[in-house]
């Protein structure tokens, strides 16, 4: 099993974040190509580590120094002990991650092709058999709570409930509507921030009658975020990230120039930092480029969870990023 490397310990005087996510065990092949149907090929090498949205957001946010507390379901399984152990390992609080005896935990198989881009197949398990109430009681009776953050990976009535118990606290809450689903008008509604990337935005604009919208349309942008609600951010791969708030200014940030080796977890990457930054309060066009700047950085690196920096250079990365990052584009209205 290979193990993630945090680093040396991060003192936690960030942000309190809930994530209300999932847990997976990344199956990771390395091969020249995808197999077609009925083929079967010699791939170059596998991996096995700890992955599941919802846990590799709260990985990097605790990285950043954040509070991390994950709302989470394991199997009876030796995956369910395995995940528990990592989160713990990277100062984590897991006391509301229960095992469900008889269920297995959630698994993902991906394939990483040569230039860094990959599939994945997630089969949930027990993360399907959260508890909606259990995730509500969790983040109302929290000592603290700053932001509150979900993804499509869990039934979306727990994530609905943990955004509204947030919403009542005053808390931020931050969705990842990944993989793309179509969302209940509930969870949309307790959304303060939709986070998608540009596979998941198209869906989204598409669902709205927007056709052929393109993620840096300005056009299309206040579109699908005025019919959401919410304020939306769009993560563009190697282009960066453009936001647009609920008082309809948009912002672009370019992200860092790397050499891309496996771009799995990056989006993961980005909306923990994204979650750490908003958490932190800092303004919109920061939080934009502190995240691509961590985003950037991991797709250096294979894996999912053990591509990200280690605490400490995390927070050395996000220093330089908010206090040095590209100047932001301010699109027109």
């Amino acid at each position: 099993m290979a193990t993630t490397d945090p680093g040396p310990a991060t003192v936690r005087d960030g942000p309190s974040i809930w994530v209300v996510g999932s847990t997976m065990v990344d199956m990771i092949a390395y091969t020249s190509r995808i197999p077609a149907a009925g083929e079967t090929l010699v791939g170059d090498r596998f991996d096995l580590g700890f992955g599941g949205k919802g846990a590799n957001q709260a990985v990097m946010a605790a990285r950043l120094g954040a509070q991390v507390t994950i709302v989470n379901a394991v199997g009876s399984d030796a995956f369910g002990a395995m995940t528990i152990e990592n989160l713990r390992r990277e100062g984590i609080d897991t006391r509301f991650v229960v095992t469900i005896e008889g269920e297995s935990s959630g698994a993902a198989p991906i394939w990483v092709e040569p230039d860094g881009t990959n599939r994945i197949l997630i089969i949930p398990g027990a993360n399907a058999r959260m508890d909606a109430r259990a995730a509500e009681d969790a983040v109302t009776d929290a000592p603290t709570v700053d932001v509150v953050v979900g993804q499509l990976e869990i039934p979306q009535a727990v994530t609905t409930a943990a955004f509204r118990a947030a919403h009542a606290r005053g808390a931020t809450t931050i969705l990842n509507p990944a993989p793309a689903a179509t969302m209940s008008a509930e969870l949309i509604e307790a959304t303060d921030w939709l986070v998608p990337n540009e596979v998941e935005f198209a869906a989204l604009a598409h669902a709205m009658g927007v056709r052929a919208a393109e993620p840096t349309d300005p056009v299309a942008l206040q579109h699908v975020q005025g019919a959401l609600g919410t304020g939306l951010v769009v993560t563009l791969g190697s282009a960066g990230a453009v936001a647009v708030g609920r008082d309809g200014r948009l912002v672009r940030v370019t992200a860092p120039a790397v050499d891309a080796v496996d771009s799995t977890g990056a989006g993961d990457a980005f909306v923990g930092a994204f979650a750490d930054a908003i958490g932190r309060r800092v303004d919109i066009e920061t939080a934009l480029r502190v995240a691509c700047a961590l985003a950037s950085d991991s797709v250096r690196r294979t894996g999912t969870q053990k591509s990200f920096p280690s605490a400490l250079d995390a927070r050395a990365i996000a220093r330089r990023a908010g206090r040095t990052g590209p100047a932001a584009d301010h699109l027109p209205h």
